[in-house]
Formats: C-alpha cells, sequence, structure tokens
C-alpha cells in the first residue's frame, strides 16, 4: 500500500468511525427520549432499560453504515480538493480513479460486513425487545395476530389467541418438508379449543393439505383434527411473536411462503426481504455515488459537504420509500423494488466518475 492510499484511508476511517460511533448514540438519545414516559408507566429497571439498547446497538451500526460511509468519503475528497491535494496528485501521476481506489475498496469491505450484520440483527432485536419484559395484552392473556414457532419445523399463524379461555379464532399451521415420507403440507381452522385433560389443541371446523409433491395436494376437510406435536400451552402461545425485523433472509423466506400458501399476498413482505440484500450495498453504491460530487468544488468547506451528504441521504431514501410501495402494491417485481434506488445511484455515480476529470 503506498503512502498515498495510507493517507487516504486514514482520513476516511477518522470520520468513518466517529459517525458509525456518533449516530447510535444519537438513535437511542431520540429514541429514549420518545419512549421515556412508557417506560416509566411499565415501571422498568434501569438495567432492562440498558439491557434493551445494548441489543440494539447492532440494529444502529447497520442503519449508520451508509450515512457514516458516505459523510466519511465526501469529507475526505472534499478537504482533500479544497487543499489542492487533489490537484497535486494528478500532478504527480496519479488520477482520480486511482486516487479514491482504496475508498471504493473499504465501501465494498463495509458493504460485506453489513450483509453480515443483516443475519445478526433480527436475533438482537428480539433480545431487545424481551429485555422490556412482557407488554400489557400478554399479562392480558390475549395475542392477536401473531406467529409462533413450533417444533419439528411447524409455524403457527393465529389471527387471536384467548389463552384465558383457551381458544383460538383463525388459525394456520404449516410445516415445511419433502417427498412423500416427509411432505409439506398445511392445516387450516377456523377454531381451535385447548383440551387440558390431553394437553393438546384440537383444531375444529377445517381442512388439511399436503404437498409431496411440487405440483402435486391432497386435501382433506375435517370436523376435529389434533396434532402430536401440537402441544404447546396457552401461556406458552403467548410468547411474544417475530415481527419480520426479527426474522433472518432465510426465516423470513419461509414465513412468505407459508403466507402465499394461505393465500394472503406477500408483495410487502418479499421486498423486505430483498431490502436484507439490497440494503447492505448501498454503502458501496451511496459512497460511489458522493466521490465525484465532493471532488466538483473547492468551495464550500465542511457545508458544503454536509450539505452533498444529506441531500444524497434525502433522494436515496426517497427513492427507497417509493419503490417499496410500489413493491408493495405488486406495481413493479418485489427485486425490482428493493434494488431500484442502488441501480439507479449506481447508474448516476458510473456518469458521475466518467465525467471527472482525471
Amino acid at each position: 500500500m503506498k503512502t498515498l492510499d495510507r493517507y487516504v484511508l486514514r482520513q476516511f476511517f477518522r470520520i468513518f468511525v466517529v459517525c458509525v460511533i456518533g449516530v447510535p448514540f444519537i438513535f437511542i438519545i431520540i429514541n429514549l427520549t420518545e419512549q421515556i414516559d412508557d417506560y416509566l408507566a411499565k415501571e422498568l429497571t434501569s438495567g432492562s432499560i440498558l439491557a434493551h439498547y445494548l441489543f440494539q446497538i447492532p440494529y444502529y451500526v447497520l442503519l449508520s453504515f451508509p450515512i457514516a460511509a458516505l459523510l466519511a468519503a465526501v469529507f475526505t475528497i472534499s478537504t482533500m480538493t479544497r487543499h489542492f491535494e487533489v490537484s497535486a496528485a494528478k500532478a504527480g501521476g496519479v488520477s482520480f480513479y486511482r486516487l479514491v481506489a482504496p475508498v471504493l475498496g473499504i465501501g465494498m469491505l463495509i458493504s460485506v460486513i453489513a450483509l453480515g450484520l443483516t443475519e445478526v440483527v433480527p436475533a438482537a432485536n428480539r433480545k431487545s425487545e424481551d429485555a422490556l419484559g412482557e407488554t400489557a395484552s400478554q399479562r392480558a392473556g390475549n395475542r392477536v395476530s401473531f406467529i409462533f414457532r413450533g417444533e419439528e419445523g411447524r409455524y403457527y399463524y393465529i389471527r387471536r389467541l384467548a389463552a384465558g379461555r383457551g381458544e383460538i379464532d383463525d388459525i394456520l399451521i404449516v410445516r415445511e418438508g419433502s417427498g412423500y415420507v416427509y411432505p409439506s403440507y398445511d392445516a387450516a381452522a377456523s377454531e381451535a379449543r385447548w383440551d387440558e385433560d390431553r394437553q393438546r389443541w384440537v383444531m375444529e371446523a377445517g381442512r388439511l393439505r399436503y404437498f409431496p409433491e411440487r405440483d402435486g395436494t391432497l386435501e382433506f376437510q375435517f370436523d376435529e383434527l389434533w396434532q402430536r406435536g401440537f402441544t404447546e400451552t396457552p401461556a406458552e402461545l403467548l410468547a411474544r411473536p417475530k415481527g419480520e425485523e426479527e426474522m433472518g433472509y432465510a426465516e423470513l423466506g419461509r414465513y412468505i411462503e407459508a403466507i402465499e400458501r394461505s393465500g394472503s399476498k406477500t408483495g410487502k413482505l418479499r421486498v423486505e426481504q430483498q431490502l436484507k440484500l439490497a440494503f447492505p450495498f448501498t454503502c458501496f453504491i451511496i459512497v460511489m455515488f458522493g466521490l465525484p460530487l465532493a471532488n466538483s468544488s473547492r468551495k464550500g468547506g465542511a457545508s458544503l459537504s454536509i450539505g452533498i451528504a444529506l441531500g444524497t441521504t434525502i433522494l436515496f431514501l426517497i427513492l427507497v420509500r417509493v419503490a417499496q410501495a410500489m413493491g408493495a402494491a405488486d406495481v413493479i417485481p418485489p427485486m425490482a423494488a428493493a434494488w431500484l434506488a442502488n441501480v439507479v445511484f449506481l447508474f448516476a455515480g458510473l456518469i458521475l466518475f466518467w465525467r471527472v476529470k482525471t
């Protein structure tokens, strides 16, 4: 690594590290300010609140990566431009492309790290919420519209659980399998009741479908049905359900397949799944977009650098939200919705790079 590369990377990391530490801290302060009244009303201990935010750190760090990378890249190049260091490098035979190459390489490395964090964040988010204890609806013994992961790969999709009475309204059980020996199946019923004597749930007035082959389905109607493994007590089903933000890429994929089998739309969920892959690479793409912009002016100082970073971030977020809405409404495919902002900014960045005077 050349001396110039080390110099550029040192400038980049000095800003990047400060942002990665500072942005999560700002997020935590804002969230704590908004939620402090609820925490006091629930009489939560300081230890529970501290644990909640400690487990939230991976999520906030992941959110800060694109912002930190963009700010670091813009400040580094704009500062070097104002101090004529870019001109000096060019005079020494170093092109702009070669000058920013280490920043682009680090941008890609940050994207890979962010991709790994997307699998860490779901588990951390769940622990973060668990640190706050039970919700009011759980203490009341009711749950509405939730998912419970059972044993042997079963997922329970329950519209309403009245744990005190041992009753369920509208339930769908899904299990992934393969072939005739261990087929995939789903069982849906309008009601289920808890049999206290036999310690099992009895489903009523529903249908059972087996999927031994990709295009083959066996369907049965039943008045009553009980499954050997469906023995979670009403109290156990009150455990807090997983949301999309608490599922990894593969687990969310299984959830989507189960929802599709029940006949529901999954456009929004599929966009969320694809975003788990698209979002990490935002770090590299947004850095590529910001570098030539930072080199475009010698005036403005830090205010210009911040303006470029904020403007780029706002434009990117607007495009992401618009694409998400279009994907959720099935206007465009989910994959296109998740990657649209990245693709637009990638092409814009390439055009800006092409127009840079090297």
